[in-house]
This record gives structure tokens, C-alpha cells and sequence, in this order.
């Protein structure tokens, strides 16, 4: 068991703080990235989804700031992440670990009103969460308000993701104008994207590399399940089926799409269903508002594409349901990552139809899984797997020749006469007469194509 926070020497304001929220023990990547960021060291860390990074980043910046008042300086810490569901949860994290301090925090993030963003900006918080777009925006507008001459902390939270969502450019563009003496910290669920090089070149000074529970090891909280399908009207009643009869206090369902999200959200709604929809298209203020159903109770299924795979903490949430499976081992396991958290239980069922089963296979590899298969009573799929292939042909085998068997020489082909009288000739182009290798045409006229 790790040591308790008090091992950390932080501040009296947070361990209150700490017991409020309930945390008590520093879980595996607290208990290592803690002591380090304190020390002052860059950091590289692979930590897996629902590990508890963001509180490992967040303890030692705000005890330093507490420790080291700084009244007249502008933002202390920028943290940046790819979503703003992200940037939320990271604000909520904070304000629980907070509310015995003074400290101050500010989101900055595409949907929201500018007027108030800049507002936020000009009164400079000591921590400042934004994703990379919005937060460029604000800097190249001239204004001055985005100051990050003061910045102590960068912070980049799911590097990994930022660079899938095209945003590589932006990052490296706010790196350039942050302080260089700043200390330096990447969090992403594997060390092994392309692109984190380019990254981690300009931002950190000679890290230290930090691997904990990587991206593909199980999770020991999280059972796996696999239900066959043989059409999406057949997953739409296999999906009604659990709902029914196996109902979770909070039921999280991926799709790929978000036309998928309105379909299977109206269908499910249809079926007396307490369900919501959230994907990329929808403005903030409605994301917000479905959050907040689900968070309340009012809803108990929400209906989401990728765009909340990631950052998103919902307490209770206790069955994850890929409807259309992940298009990635990486992606499967940040889904799933959802359910399980904080020690809980969790369970992840996803229903497989003829076209995702090599998929399947893939993520099982790629994540050492082993999916337990079931079937639903009275909605049993057709489809039982792939085909197996056919192997050699079970006929009778041919002879084989004994040693020291005469060998008979096959008969030759017949050629007719005709034919003989041809060989060494070509055919013309217009096909039928023979022509001569010499053969040249008359002058004044040119071949057929010429």
C-alpha cells in the first residue's frame, strides 16, 4: 500500500482539501510523479486512463504556489487538453482539492462566450486550463490578455490525444511563447505516437521518463464481455434487452457517428428510456446541460460518440456499451476506461457484428483481452464468427511416383500444318495475315496507327 499524503509534506489547505474530496492513499502514479514534480524535474508519463494523473500534477503546483505567494504575477500554470469536457473535469478536480485555499482557476475553450473568456484571461488565475485552439486565438489577437511571460507550469495533459485531434501545430506555436524557464510535464497513455516526438523536443528538458499501468494493461476492475449482433435493428433490441433486465445506476453507449447518436437516442427514448446524446456538433451550453441531467439522476443513459472517451468522470457510471465497436485497441480501452474508476467495479459489453469481429480479434491482441462471450436469451445471433476456411481437398490423393519408377513423358500437342507454316511469323497488327520480319511497308503510306 503507498504511504498516505501526509508522506508528501503538502500543505495543510489541501490534505483538508484531499479528505474532503475522499482521497486518502495516493494511487500508483500519485505516489511516483508527486515526489518528482516537486523536485522540480521535466516529466514524461504514461499513465493509463482513470489512474489519477490529474491530482499527480495538480498537488505539487498548487503547493508550490501556496508556499510561494505571488500575488502581482500573471498565470502561474497552463494545463492544455484536447477536449473540453477534459478542461471541465480538470476544473472540478481542482476546485475539490482548493476549497480550503485562496488559489484561483480559470477554462479557457471553444463554445463559450469570448467577452467572459477574456475576462477570466485579464484577471490572470493561477491556473489556467484551456484547449489549444481557442487559448492560440487569444495570443495572436494582439490584445495581450493571454500573458504567459509569468508561466511556471505547462502542463499537457493527454498528449497523445491533442495530436490525434490535428492540434500539433497549436502546441508547439504556444510553447514558443510560454517562459523557458518553466517546468515542463507530458501525461499520454502511450509513449509510442508518432508525432510526441516533435513535442517532446521542444518542451521538456531533459525528463525523466515515468511508466505506470500502461496503456494495454488490464484494468482489474473492468470485466469484459462480448455479444454477438447481427444487424443494427438487432443491437437496438439486444442494447433494450440490458437496459431492461440488467440495469446500471449510470450506463455510458459509444457510436461512431453522431447521425448514430440521434438515431439510437430517438429509438431508445421511444422505449421509455431515460437517455441523452453528446457528441462534437453540440455547443457547449447543451453539453453542459446534458452532463448535468445525467449527473443529477434525471437521465441514466447517455448516447456518446469519442468525443467523451476521454476526461469525462462520472461517479456511478457502471456499464460501458460499445453499440459500435472502437476503431482502436487505444480508443476501446479509454472508453471502457470510463467505468472502474476510484476502486469501483465496472463492466464493458460490446456487441460485435460479422464486420468488427476481425477488429474484435485485433483489440483482444493489442490489449491482451480476453472477452467473456454470452448471448442474450431469445435475442441469440445468427452470426457465430467467421468462416472457418476450407482446408486441402479431402479427395483421393494422387500416386506418388516409386524410386527408381520410369517416368512416361506426356504426348506432344498436334500442330497443324498450317500452323507450322507460320512459326518464325508475326501476325499484323489488323490480325490474320502473317508478315515477314523484313517486311517493310510501301513508301508513301504508313501503317495502320501511324
Amino acid at each position: 500500500m503507498n504511504a498516505p499524503f501526509t508522506e508528501f509534506h503538502l500543505p495543510e489547505p489541501l490534505l483538508r482539501g484531499l479528505d474532503k474530496a475522499g482521497f486518502d492513499t495516493p494511487t500508483p502514479v500519485q505516489a511516483q510523479v508527486i515526489p518528482l514534480v516537486q523536485e522540480g524535474l521535466d516529466l514524461l508519463v504514461s499513465a493509463a486512463t482513470g489512474s489519477g494523473k490529474t491530482a499527480a500534477f495538480l498537488l505539487p503546483m498548487m503547493q508550490h504556489f501556496l508556499d510561494h505567494p505571488a500575488p502581482r504575477s500573471a498565470t502561474r500554470a497552463l494545463i492544455l487538453v484536447p477536449t473540453r469536457e477534459l478542461a471541465r473535469q480538470i476544473q472540478i478536480h481542482f476546485m475539490n482539492l482548493a476549497s480550503f485555499t485562496r488559489l484561483s482557476t480559470g477554462v479557457i475553450m471553444g463554445g463559450e462566450r469570448r467577452d467572459r473568456q477574456i475576462a477570466t484571461l485579464r484577471r490572470n488565475p493561477d491556473i489556467l486550463v484551456a484547449t489549444p485552439g481557442r487559448l492560440l486565438e487569444y495570443i495572436e489577437s494582439g490584445t495581450g490578455v493571454a500573458d504567459l511571460a509569468d508561466l511556471e507550469y505547462l502542463v499537457l495533459d493527454e498528449a497523445d490525444r491533442m495530436l490525434d485531434l490535428g492540434f500539433a501545430d497549436d502546441v508547439l506555436a504556444i510553447i514558443e511563447r510560454t517562459n523557458a524557464a518553466r517546468q515542463s510535464l507530458l501525461f499520454s497513455a502511450t509513449l509510442n505516437h508518432r508525432g510526441l516526438g516533435a513535442i517532446t523536443d521542444r518542451l521538456l528538458r531533459d525528463p525523466r521518463v515515468v511508466v505506470v499501468n500502461p496503456v494495454r494493461e488490464q484494468h482489474p476492475d473492468i470485466s469484459h464481455q462480448v455479444i454477438l449482433s447481427d444487424d443494427t435493428e438487432h443491437k437496438q433490441r439486444q442494447l433494450l434487452w440490458l437496459l431492461q433486465n440488467e440495469p446500471a445506476a449510470k450506463t455510458l453507449v459509444f457510436v461512431n457517428t453522431r447521425e448514430r447518436t440521434t438515431s439510437l437516442c430517438g429509438f431508445l427514448q421511444g422505449q421509455g428510456q431515460r437517455v441523452g446524446a453528446l457528441h462534437g456538433e453540440l455547443d457547449q451550453r447543451e453539453r453542459n446541460r446534458i452532463m448535468g441531467l445525467l449527473h443529477g439522476g434525471q437521465i441514466s443513459v447517455l448516447i456518446a460518440t469519442d468525443v467523451a472517451a476521454r476526461g469525462l468522470d462520472i461517479p456511478g457510471l457502471d456499464l460501458v456499451v460499445n453499440f459500435e465497436l472502437a476503431r482502436s485497441g487505444d480508443d476501446y480501452l479509454h472508453r471502457t476506461g470510463r467505468t472502474g474508476r476510484a476502486g469501483e467495479k465496472g463492466r464493458a459489453i460490446a456487441l460485435v457484428g460479422s464486420k468488427e469481429w476481425n477488429r474484435m480479434e485485433s483489440i483482444e491482441r493489442y490489449l491482451n483481452l480476453s472477452f467473456e462471450a454470452r448471448a442474450i436469451p431469445g435475442l441469440k445471433a445468427d452470426f457465430t464468427g467467421p468462416t472457418k476456411r476450407k482446408g486441402p481437398s479431402k479427395g483421393k490423393p494422387k500416386p506418388k511416383s516409386k524410386p527408381g519408377a520410369a517416368v512416361v513423358a506426356k504426348p506432344k500437342e498436334k500442330v497443324r500444318e498450317r500452323e507450322r507454316k507460320n512459326i518464325g511469323k508475326r501476325r499484323a497488327p489488323t490480325g490474320g495475315v502473317p508478315i515477314d520480319a523484313g517486311f517493310a511497308p510501301p513508301r508513301g503510306k504508313l501503317p495502320d496507327g501511324g
